[in-house]
């Protein structure tokens, strides 16, 4: 029985001495810290994979590794940030939720769950990994509009001046697609920093001037929100860009690069990557009203749930009437005590969820109980009609537009103040010796 012990003894130390002398191997590691949360080398290597797949489908040129690293870093730092603003609010995405969207973009798509499941499946994705990542960009998407939405005014004489300036000049039916670049300058900078932003201004001016890529470029250079999309912003109509767009394209032709201009954030190059024609000229709209409940820890997810179907049996069957219902239940302060009215509006101007549900509707038919991060739902689609863009620009679509580009400017204004507040250490790449 000894000698067996020190058999055993004798080949585990064999063993660990030869793991001690082993070829270093990476492993994963912590590469930024944020706040109290930490990025890993994982997610960085993931991204930067996902990144170079997207280009080589596209055929397009990326920068350096490390110059790619950078901007992938600084994206994960802003999800990161954004992730645990949601968790100190108690935003959470419940897998309700989750069914319900994935069940309205499998519908969208013409296609059943099993159908979409196999569908990302066979390209590579596990529907887990789906899952969570569409968990986590409507997480985004409603944190950026629960902080952003409340910072933005938009007054009656902004709206009567497009208006005004619509009906004078007729709404300029040109779309475009504007290249971005944004070389940052830090807060409160010296007139060194300045100087020396202003220089890398020029620099990557000049490069772009001497026929450089521009999407490379801003990868590469690029500070601003769409720095790993190549800096290329989606078709936009003058009143519905950024300030800072408008003012500099109204003449500019495809393929002008224009800048630096300077403003607070930094020095700004903009190129017109393309121009068209509106592909919309008119524009659809739904009259639409509902029923809202909110759960609580008093009013369960599946209580709230149970009593709209309830309400949509005494509905359907003529014993209740559905704006007696809103009037009475409805825990939407704006439309209950109209009897659960919304009025006239693009789908778009609402909640993704919702949105699908009145695209999914019938003139007059009710939608079953339907989960937004707002609470839980039904819904009735009244009308629709088709409103000439051109034309007929009434005040709820100035009021839209004039939203739509405030929304961008005071989208990146918060997630710089949130970067500029919080705690962040990166972390350079070292061998882990196991």
């Amino acid at each position: 029985m000894k000698h067996c012990k020190k058999m055993i003894f004798a080949l585990f130390t064999l063993a660990v001495s030869q793991v001690s002398v082993a070829a270093p191997v990476q492993l994963d590691r912590v590469a930024v810290q944020i706040n109290e949360g930490i990025i890993l080398e994982s997610e960085i290597s993931h991204m930067v994979t996902s990144v170079k797949a997207n280009a080589q489908k596209a055929g397009q040129g990326l920068p350096s590794d490390n110059a790619l690293r950078t901007q992938v870093i600084e994206r994960l730092i802003l999800t990161h940030l954004q992730l645990q603003m949601a968790e100190r609010i108690g935003l959470s995405i419940g897998d309700l939720q989750l069914d319900q969207t994935i069940e309205n973009i499998a519908k969208e798509q013409g296609l059943s769950v099993s159908q979409m499941k196999q569908q990302i499946e066979s390209e590579g994705m596990s529907f887990a990994q789906y899952r969570e990542q569409l968990r986590e960009e409507i997480t985004l998407g409603e944190i950026q509009r629960i902080q952003v939405q409340r910072r933005i005014q938009v007054s009656p004489q902004e709206i009567n001046n497009l208006v005004k300036m619509i009906q004078e000049q007729g709404l300029k039916d040109v779309e475009f697609q504007m290249g971005h670049i944004l070389i940052e300058v830090p807060s409160n900078p010296t007139s060194e920093q300045l100087e020396a932003s202003s220089k890398r201004a020029n620099i990557v001016l000049k490069r772009l001037n001497d026929g450089e890529d521009f999407r490379r470029t801003a990868i590469a250079s690029s500070s601003g929100p769409k720095a790993l999309e190549g800096g290329i912003w989606d078709y936009m109509s003058i009143n519905e860009m950024p300030t800072l767009f408008a003012e500099v394209v109204t003449d500019a032709k495809t393929g002008d690069v224009i800048g630096p201009i300077k403003s607070a954030s930094g020095f700004h190059i903009i190129k017109i990557m393309d121009a068209r024609g509106l592909q919309t000229q008119e524009i659809n709209e739904v009259r639409s009203r509902h029923i809202l409940l909110k759960p609580s820890p008093i009013l369960s997810e599946e209580r709230a749930k149970a009593m709209l179907e309830n309400f949509l049996t005494q509905i359907r069957s003529g014993e209740a009437d559905f704006a007696d219902l809103a009037r009475q239940y409805s825990e939407d302060p704006g439309s209950g005590a109209k009897g659960g009215e919304l009025g006239w509006a693009e789908p778009t101007v609402y909640v993704p969820e919702f949105a699908q549900t009145l695209n999914s509707l019938e003139i007059n038919e009710i939608s079953e109980p339907f989960r937004t991060t707002h609470g839980w739902h039904i819904a009735q689609l009244e009308e629709k009609r088709t409103t000439d863009a051109t034309d007929q620009f009434n005040s709820n679509r100035a009021h839209q537009l004039i939203y739509r580009r405030k929304f961008n400017e005071e989208l990146q204004n918060w997630l710089d103040e949130m970067r500029s507040e919080a705690y962040i250490e990166v972390f350079e790449p070292e061998i882990i010796r196991g």
